[in-house]
């Protein structure tokens, strides 16, 4: 890889960070001192930048990795400045985004888990992020969750019901995570933030995700023919895979 300008692209949650934990002080040294001196970094998560600043250590320094892609890429920085973004409402207009939430509630109202807790529908710049449970669920409980609805399949047969009352409005669904699934229009995957690192020179765009089974939530970008994907299992996978990539210690 001698001489190629390359980038290492990071999903961040259950890739770099264990699922809505932070990065350890341990990985989070590893990437700036081994790996970050050989080839530029770049974090896309499906979160806001308020939650993966969180997760990565950001809130003192954006300036940690080159670019971060919130929301997909729908809000992004290059060198710790935000360049722009894009906003769901206007793409969907109020009257469809209005109809969409509201079938979603009447959905969740009338199935039973074994426990419910709050935040079902969260509205973000680029997406929406539906939880069943409900995200004020404690970790004890969302890993509760994460097994029940391997079993029973509670998000696989929501986007089941969602598609066939939506066929039209040019939504795409996408597990991740343990406890939700995003909403977003078609095309606003993770293969979003590709549009501006495409022009940014790269010989090479290595992808690392965890998701990406197709469903999965990184499955679009990591088998997007302007990425080099790599499927991790954890943030330790990921520092293996790393070091035996670019023959790091």
């Amino acid at each position: 890889m001698s001489g190629k300008k390359i980038l290492c692209l990071f999903d961040v949650d259950g890739t770099l960070t264990k699922p809505r934990n932070n990065i350890t002080p341990e990985f989070e040294q590893f990437l700036q001192t081994q790996l970050k001196p050989i080839c530029s970094i770049a974090l896309v998560g499906g979160s806001d930048f308020k939650k993966i600043s969180e997760q990565m250590n950001l809130n003192t320094n954006r300036n940690k990795y080159d670019y971060i892609f919130s929301e997909n890429g729908l809000v992004w920085f290059k060198n710790g400045i935000e360049q722009e973004s894009q906003n769901i409402q206007q793409f969907m207009g109020e009257d469809k985004l209005q109809k969409f939430i509201n079938f979603a509630l009447g959905y969740l109202s009338k199935i039973v888990l074994p426990v419910k807790r709050g935040t079902f529908v969260e509205f973000r710049t680029g997406l929406i992020n539906i939880c069943p449970i409900g995200r004020s669920c404690s970790q004890e409980e969302r890993d509760a969750f994460e097994k029940y609805d391997k079993e029973h399949k509670i998000r696989a047969k929501m986007i089941e019901e969602l598609e066939k009352e939506f066929p039209d409005l040019g939504l795409t669904f996408s597990i991740g995570g343990q406890i939700s699934f995003d909403v977003f229009p078609t095309g606003w995957d993770k293969t979003f933030c590709l549009r501006y690192l495409e022009n940014e020179g790269f010989d090479e765009i290595h992808f690392f995700g965890d998701k990406t089974d197709k469903g999965g939530n990184d499955y679009e970008i990591f088998s997007d023919s302007r990425t080099i994907g790599h499927s991790v299992i954890n943030p330790e996978d990921t520092q293996r895979q790393l070091q035996k990539l670019f023959h790091l210690k």
